[in-house]
């Protein structure tokens, strides 16, 4: 009597295996749209084609970062036609990083894809990136080769690229092409913010996950230019702000202590040498460029010994919110 309950349990239970290996893991592409009208359903076309055929359910999140033409009709249009298609809009143009943000918590794909429409990514060359993933990275860069876009262009990311190799020593060709695949698991230890996103590579290798590059095609089209002085200023300053926080994020006081002792030291320095000049009467001091010098200095270090000092106690006071490790594996 109990042998038909049995093979029904069995086959139940075999059943459910067979249905759970036909799940699909989701994989979630995130593309940041700015006044993308003219290419926008040719975008979403090559990305359904070419993504489609993975062994993943997808998902696309269309982040429209403020446009002003009729790219979020058309987005909206795209949405309502097709369920695997989300459309973000945001209020106003509030940088790529932002809108990544956006798509990332909207979304719960395990593979993160993210491509910027200013840069013209080809989607073809997308599941290459995929495929390098799944051969034990956590994050895959897409390098443009057969670029399309303007030589001062070029001229400026080969600069920028070789800036960020030599400071960061990070072996990647191409940090800002504006397209990679990651897995999710990478952005809950790495944040973005402010124009971050470009460099999400180094960060995450900082972090110690490993990060690898491939190759992908770049379309022709119109591309935007970075003519604009203050441009090249706030990458610098994107430059010394991941510096500051791969190595000070938590000792501030290393960074600006050790500024502060050589201006301090400096101050003290010029200070004793007038103060001995005038004790033994070689030379007065009064309106000597080199008192002021030597008190500024002194002042200045100070100030930015004290900042540190500052900043070690906003880190002390709020240590059990921060995290500068990555934890791979715990034994219990």
């Amino acid at each position: 009597m109990e042998t038909p309950i049995v093979s029904e349990a069995e086959t139940l239970v075999t059943n459910l295996v067979e249905e759970t290996k036909l799940i699909k893991k989701k994989m979630t592409v995130i593309v940041a749209v700015q006044n993308f009208e003219e290419s926008l359903d040719e975008t979403y076309l090559s990305l359904k084609q070419n993504l489609e055929p993975l062994d993943h359910s997808l998902e696309i999140v269309f982040v429209d970062d403020g446009s002003s033409d009729k790219t979020w009709d058309h987005l909206r249009a795209i949405s309502e036609k097709d369920a695997a298609v989300k459309a973000i809009r945001l209020r106003a143009d509030s940088g790529e990083a932002a809108a990544f943000d956006a798509g990332l918590k909207n979304s719960d794909g395990d593979k993160i894809i993210f491509m910027s429409s200013r840069k013209r990514i080809d989607p073809a060359g997308l599941p290459n990136l995929l495929n390098k993933l799944d051969q034990g990275f956590h994050l895959v860069i897409g390098w443009r080769h057969h670029r399309a876009d303007s030589k001062l262009n070029q001229v400026i990311s080969k600069g920028f690229n070789w800036l960020v190799k030599k400071l960061y020593r990070v072996k990647l060709n191409d940090v800002n092409s504006g397209v990679f695949v990651a897995k999710r698991e990478i952005f809950e230890e790495v944040p973005i913010y402010g124009d971050m996103n470009i460099f999400v590579p180094v960060l995450a290798a900082r972090k110690g996950f490993k990060v690898g590059e491939e190759k992908i095609g770049q379309l022709t089209g119109s591309f935007r230019q970075s003519k604009f002085i203050s441009e090249y200023i706030q990458r610098i300053l994107d430059v010394i702000t991941v510096i500051f926080l791969m190595n000070y994020s938590k000792r501030p006081l290393h960074f600006l202590g050790f500024l502060g002792f050589i201006f301090t030291f400096a101050g003290v320095f010029i200070n004793l040498y007038l103060f001995i000049d005038r004790m033994t009467g070689v030379e007065g001091i009064a309106g000597r460029p080199m008192l002021l010098l030597g008190a500024l200095l002194l002042v200045i270090g100070i100030q930015m010994i004290s900042i540190g000092l500052i900043g070690e106690i906003i880190i002390f006071t709020h240590a059990h919110d921060l995290k500068e490790y990555s934890i791979e594996e715990i034994l219990e």
